[in-house]
């Protein structure tokens, strides 16, 4: 009998393509997709990051108000439009306020927000739908899944305030996984760690970056890049500096209601990616979880339920 771990293993299998009914992209991704230029400028990056988190206000400033809330001048944001392929500012705020508007006709009837703990989950509500509707393709998630499972080893990264989901990650990697090493101290103990995955054969780093977000972060991307590995990274943001450096990026929303941030969308975009290493190799994980179940049985690692 396969134990509770294995079954969920095998019941849960991520399958590659679209089995229901279509489902719309959430508008922060239909954004992404507008302004997913490589050539945008610092400045513009900002313009684009704006208008992604105040898309239903930012919709409908003028170009001085979106200039001056941006910290930006007039022309950067005509050139900004321009930039993203559109005539203008007019025509780009036209296709913001289509995306807006379908938003507030699609969405629920606004209701009473209760307090701000319910307001805090009502968010991380809305960031789990947004990651529902980008998830109505799975078929990136089960690529770079698969990519991972065959690095050997593989390396996962998070700094400062992203080492938690890093090292969930990577606990619950090494059960699927035969070598998974975490890295999550910056400087040269991270260079270290990353040059020495290389030369040990792996091909691909897991780099989480949570707000606030490091550069020393950032710079070990930069080195792991060099080294010669690809940089898969969980993030916040779709667009910026950590983003641009990745060779691919899952942007997903971080509840920020509270003092310090909630990870409930980053913990399944995790889980996303543990189940497509799971699928890449069913036979390596049926066997590494039987193992562990053996051990964990003669050990009694787990108290019985």
């Amino acid at each position: 009998m396969p134990s509770p771990q294995q079954a969920r293993a095998q019941a849960s299998a991520i399958t590659s393509g679209r089995t229901g009914p279509e489902a719309e992209a959430s508008p922060a991704s239909r954004l992404r997709a507008l302004f997913d230029r490589p050539r945008l400028s610092p400045g513009q990056r900002r313009i684009a990051q704006y208008l992604i988190e105040h898309l239903t206000e930012a919709a409908f400033l003028s170009i001085t108000d979106l200039a001056e809330r941006v910290g930006v001048s007039q022309p950067s944001v005509t050139r900004f439009a321009s930039a993203v392929g559109f005539s203008g500012y007019p025509a780009l705020r036209e296709k913001l306020q289509a995306i807006a508007l379908g938003t507030f006709a699609g969405g629920p009837a606004e209701e009473n927000r209760g307090n701000e703990l319910q307001a805090a989950v009502d968010a991380e509500i809305e960031n789990l739908e947004n990651l529902r509707r980008d998830f109505a393709d799975p078929d990136r998630v089960i690529d770079v899944g698969r990519e991972l499972a065959a690095s050997a080893p593989l390396t996962v990264l998070g700094l400062r305030i992203s080492v938690s989901l890093a090292e969930y990650f990577a606990y619950a990697a090494r059960r699927v996984h035969p070598d998974v090493r975490v890295v999550t101290r910056g400087g040269s103990v991270a260079y270290d760690a990353l040059l020495q995955s290389r030369e040990a054969g792996g091909t691909w780093v897991l780099a989480f970056s949570m707000p606030r977000h490091a550069h020393e972060t950032l710079t070990a991307v930069r080195v792991a890049r060099r080294a010669g590995l690809r940089v898969a990274l969980i993030t916040d943001l779709a667009l910026g500096p950590i983003a641009d450096e990745a060779d691919v990026t899952f942007a997903t929303g971080t509840g920020s209601r509270l003092v310090f941030d909630s990870y409930a969308a980053p913990g399944v975009m995790c889980a996303a990616l543990l189940q497509a290493m799971t699928d890449a190799d069913p036979e390596r994980t049926h066997a590494r979880l039987e193992e562990y179940e053996q051990v964990a049985d003669q050990h009694q690692f787990f108290l019985k339920d």
